[in-house]
């Protein structure tokens, strides 16, 4: 598997990174998580084949480029289903708390389960459902690679004061799914640069130390 990935931070004072995965074996690729202001994305996947847009869930921040990136791929977008109805529903993905003009996204084609496989861009990825930060967030993996969304940073966790939030589900996910990684799984994170599962089990003040 020869893949290339490119962390794209989007959205003043969010940072959010945006994802541009590429299999350079097939020339195929995928987007996880459009973020605001999606221009410099956008010009990076131009000429690109993009086929599929994956969400590791709805907050504003990861979908607020969504339909502007729809439009240019034309591919289909992946969500769970708990947060389905998050995409057209500013009180949910929580655009209306900001004062912002709201968020409002088409329905998502394709609903992910815990424990699926998909077969995207030729690359076999693997869902994890890890709740906590929301209750449908997920974890995509690919390989020695995990896109984790908000819910493990390097050196930190996901917050979970905001809608459907559980910070004792969100350290469940951490130590249930995503440590059960291979320790050198690369951990691309919502925002903030990337890490390893072993890093995090050794120096994570909110996880280290728990095992067990």
């Amino acid at each position: 598997m020869n893949i290339k990935v490119k962390a794209v931070p989007l959205g003043e004072g969010f940072e959010t990174n945006a994802y541009w995965i590429k299999n350079e074996d097939t020339g195929e690729s995928l987007v996880i998580d459009p973020g605001f202001h999606p221009t410099r994305l956008i010009r990076m996947i131009r000429e690109e084949n993009v086929v599929a847009i994956l969400l590791t869930h709805a907050h504003l921040d990861h979908i607020a480029g969504l339909e502007e990136l729809r439009r240019e791929t034309k591919a289909p977008v992946y969500i769970h289903p708990d947060e389905q109805e998050w995409l057209s529903d500013p009180r949910l993905n929580g655009s209306a708390r900001f004062g912002m003009a709201p968020i409002i996204c088409k329905p998502a084609e394709h609903e992910l389960a815990d424990g699926q496989e998909l077969n995207l861009a030729g690359l076999n990825i693997q869902v994890l459902h890890t709740p906590g930060h929301s209750p449908g967030s997920c974890s995509f993996v690919i390989g020695k690679h995990c896109f984790a969304g908000d819910t493990l940073f390097f050196q930190s966790v996901g917050r979970t004061d905001l809608w459907g939030g559980s910070h004792k589900t969100l350290i469940d996910s951490i130590q249930d799914k995503l440590f059960e990684l291979d320790d050198d799984t690369i951990v691309y994170p919502g925002h903030g640069p990337k890490t390893t599962i072993e890093a995090e089990k050794t120096h994570n003040p909110f996880v280290s130390g728990r095992m067990g």
